[in-house]
């Protein structure tokens, strides 16, 4: 019977969430009120939530996710300095004399800005202000061109240095020295943030290689979906305006990205090597005012408050499904699923695919990966194979129609003659690439786990 309350917890807080009501309180306040309901009915043990302050002590003094408001806070200066707009005109200009060179353009702007900022929802916004209208005016088809911005944007998912790598780093870290435990094993093996940055590196980039191959196909066997450039098209910019623009955001990519593969410095102390870069990047600029600072720090404050106070809600709602037997239910029903750990894979894919269309991310990391991770990590999975998966496919989900999030983001900015319809379409080939990368990612983990063995190989 508790294993049904907590299905039933679960369910309630799908509830709560499509209310309208706010993410951290709907964790923390339906968990509560199940605990007070099953307390009083005598299928509760409120000596599960003694933990709580144990864990909110961990969550303060977790050195890992001091990374988190110091990538938030890089990724809002860079969004301030004018970094991607000197980049779209760069690349657009560089490509944009080829037959699909646009879209080449904001794919490979995409993925600087993934390795340089991690966040999605700016990225996102950024390029369908700056480049969305040029596409249109050069009569790209709508369907290609919003379908490239929001394929490209959702890179800060999976490119490192990402804030979903951040957070999946240090959940799958616990998750898989629980495994050990209660495999009786007492010195566990860990998995890092760095592991993970690692280990993603090479699927993105067969992400963008993949986005681009299909870009150059429809340009063959559709050119006008994608025209030509008309004979008054800027010219290419020269080396040295062409260096200007790519140099601040590859020095940024290998400061931080560098240091941490070079073991010069962890995740936590490269994410502060890469605030204060951005800081100096936006000082050239001219753009590091007080205004400025005050307002990036506040989006920062406020993207931070956020996730902790999701994550403090999660931590109970964690505690409380377990009081009511919720993860040995959910071991039992992986455990028994037809075809072992290919099975139970699968069917956690699929949900954690199913979730991302009314969770963000954060809430799918902090709520479900505990759940399930010491589950699969215990059938035996690498844990930097499986946070890869996840993250590839938490991803698609930001993609997926009707509920992508990406979607929203380029919705809310596009111009009124694009349609919610054109949008939908136009990602849907690149779902398609993105089921591609996940099932070459399950048949070949090397992809995702060479990487990290020869950077951490001694």
């Amino acid at each position: 019977m508790s294993g049904a309350a907590a299905l039933f917890m679960f369910a309630a807080v799908f509830v709560v969430l499509l209310a309208g009501y706010p993410v951290a309180f709907s964790l923390a306040g339906t968990a509560l009120a199940f605990a007070l309901v099953g307390d009083w009915l005598g299928g509760f043990d409120f000596a599960f939530l003694q933990a709580l302050p144990n864990r909110l002590y961990g969550i303060m003094t977790n050195e890992t996710l001091v990374a988190v408001p110091l990538f938030v806070f890089m990724g809002v200066m860079l969004e301030r300095s004018c970094i991607a707009e000197n980049l779209l005109e760069t690349m657009s200009a560089m490509f944009g004399r080829l037959r699909g060179g646009l879209g080449i353009s904001v794919t490979l702007v995409g993925m600087l800005l993934a390795a340089s900022t991690g966040i999605v929802g700016a990225t996102v916004v950024t390029m369908g202000l700056l480049s969305l209208p040029t596409m249109l005016k050069r009569g790209y088809d709508p369907r290609i061109a919003t379908g490239t911005i929001c394929a490209s944007g959702t890179l800060g998912q999976i490119i490192p240095p990402s804030i979903v790598l951040v957070l999946l780093g240090d959940v799958l870290s616990s998750a898989y020295q629980q495994a050990q435990l209660d495999e009786g094993i007492f010195s566990p093996k860990t998995v890092s943030v760095g592991d993970l940055f690692a280990g993603a590196l090479l699927p993105g980039i067969m992400l963008v290689l993949l986005y681009l191959a299909y870009l150059l196909l429809v340009s063959v066997v559709r050119p006008a979906a994608m025209p030509m450039p008309a004979a008054d098209a800027p010219r290419p910019p020269g080396g040295l305006a062409a260096l200007q623009a790519l140099l601040a955001p590859l020095l940024l990519i290998l400061a931080v990205l560098g240091s941490i593969l070079g073991g010069f410095a962890t995740p936590t102390e490269a994410a502060s090597v890469g605030a204060v870069g951005a800081m100096l990047l936006a000082a050239g600029a001219r753009q590091l005012t007080p205004a400025v600072l005050r307002d990036v720090v506040r989006s920062t404050l406020k993207v931070t408050s956020m996730v902790f106070l999701i994550l403090i809600g999660a931590s109970v709602f964690s505690l409380v499904f377990r009081g009511f037997g919720g993860d040995d239910l959910i071991e039992d029903l992986l455990l028994q699923l037809p075809g072992g750990v290919v099975g139970a894979m699968l069917v956690v894919m699929l949900v954690m695919f199913l979730l991302g269309f009314v969770l963000d991310f954060i809430e799918i990391t902090f709520v479900v990966v505990p759940i399930v991770g010491p589950i699969l990590l215990s059938m035996g999975l690498d844990p930097v194979w499986l946070g890869i998966m996840i993250a590839i496919n938490l991803q698609t989900s930001f993609l997926t129609p009707p509920f992508g999030f990406a979607l929203f983001y380029l919705r809310g900015v596009a111009p009124a003659e694009i349609t919610t319809a054109d949008i939908y379409r136009g990602v849907v080939p690149f779902i398609a690439i993105q089921l591609i990368a996940l099932g070459v990612l399950a048949l070949w983990p090397s992809l995702a786990t060479w990487l990290p063995q020869q950077v951490y190989a001694g």
